[in-house]
């Protein structure tokens, strides 16, 4: 399966799981869909914190969280350390808003298939 997977991949997975919708409906690769699943149980984690339990670089890790937070997947809070300096929290975006953000794409996303379907006629051959 491909890193980041598409609308069409989606339509031909017969029992797709939860990361691979979220990875397909909103263009993001799979290891971001993982990120937000991670930070979905760990919230309020630093990158080095995520870094460690996904195991990956936090390079990475934050290229991720940019991603999630460009797709609004995810929102992040500086907190001020107590020997001067910050750090910054990321916390997911709750399950019951991301799920209502994919209902919402995929909707769209019907309703334009749909037009095109309306639209096409000898014309449009």
């Amino acid at each position: 399966m491909a890193d980041s997977p598409d609308m069409a991949n989606l339509l031909e997975t017969d029992d797709p799981g939860f990361q691979h919708v979220l990875s397909c409906v909103f263009g993001i690769q799979d290891h971001e869909s993982r990120t937000y699943l991670v930070l979905l149980n760990n919230p309020g984690s630093t990158v080095a914190e995520l870094a460690e339990v996904l195991d990956r670089d936090r390079s990475n890790v934050n290229r991720s969280l940019t991603t999630l937070m460009e797709k609004g997947l995810a929102s992040r809070q500086r907190r001020l350390l107590d020997p001067g300096g910050y750090v910054y929290q990321y916390t997911a975006t709750p399950l019951p808003e991301a799920k209502q953000m994919l209902h919402d794409a995929l909707d769209a996303w019907a309703e334009t298939v749909h037009e095109r379907i309306d639209e096409f006629g000898p014309e449009g051959a």
